[in-house]
């Protein structure tokens, strides 16, 4: 579909639910299925076992990983900084600084994001998930070398981009839209970006709703036939079978938009 990387056990991986073993097997056959370079997700916010995640994923896939996704972990620079220079001491790996604090329930203000950035050059990528994002990016894009991306479904990739976002880093059950929407961005054409992309905008609403999203994006993936089920671990919420009849015609909107047959 034209992706230039992938995310494997980010937050919509449940990488929070599956054991060690478990993880080193969704990261293999990530490796084994696709050539595309691979960031990994880190689950926890303490500094030990973060670096055992690091560590057992390059067990797994070795090179594959080109970069570890880390969790801002404390309100506060300092802690942040200390956190994230043990990890890259004892690991080598670039780190990809994730503030999302839906996922960590760590809430940290751009101007202290910003000092961490600028202490760990090590940082290659930003991936800022507080809104609103694009202030964010604006920020942290007008100071730094490292790429900053937004996500949260790409809910706001069309302002993310005109602030300064490197591209869509998020999960979406319709991929070719963001590709679309970026290629025509950095080509230069920002109106076929916006027509690329708006009228896929009431999917992404559809799947980020609240303690369902993840249900609903399993259930979409299914339906387009990448996923053979689409159970979802617990604590997180089951598909509502409800929401069927509106899943199936969100689908077949995008067949349209997408001029191929999706579900």
């Amino acid at each position: 579909m034209g992706a230039t990387g992938l995310t494997v056990l980010g937050v919509f991986g449940e990488a929070s639910t599956l054991t060690a073993r478990e993880r080193a097997v969704v990261l293999r056959a990530a490796a084994e299925h696709t050539s595309l370079p691979i960031v990994v997700g880190v689950t926890s916010l303490a500094t030990a076992p973060a670096i055992d995640e690091i560590e057992a994923a390059r067990q797994a896939i070795g090179s594959r990983m080109v970069a570890a996704m880390v969790q801002v972990n404390s309100p506060r620079p300092e802690p942040v900084v200390q956190h994230l220079r043990r990890i890259h001491e004892s690991t080598g790996v670039p780190v990809v600084l994730q503030d999302y604090p839906v996922a960590s329930g760590v809430t940290i203000t751009t101007e202290d994001l910003l000092r961490v950035v600028e202490s760990c050059p090590f940082i290659s990528a930003v991936k800022a998930e507080a809104p609103p994002t694009a202030a964010a990016i604006a920020k942290i894009s007008a100071v730094t070398s490292a790429s900053v991306f937004g996500g949260l479904g790409g809910q706001s990739l069309l302002d993310e981009l005109a602030a300064g976002s490197a591209g869509a880093m998020t999960g979406f059950s319709v991929p070719e839209a963001l590709v679309a929407c970026v290629d025509a961005w950095f080509a230069g054409h920002a109106d076929d970006a916006y027509r690329a992309f708006a009228p896929f905008l009431p999917l992404v609403n559809y799947e980020q709703q609240p303690r369902i999203a993840l249900a609903l994006r399993k259930d979409l993936f299914a339906r387009r036939g990448f996923f053979t089920e689409r159970t979802v671990r617990a604590p997180g919420s089951p598909f509502p079978e409800q929401l069927g009849p509106l899943a199936s015609a969100h689908l077949v909107r995008a067949e349209s938009l997408l001029g191929e047959k999706v579900g």
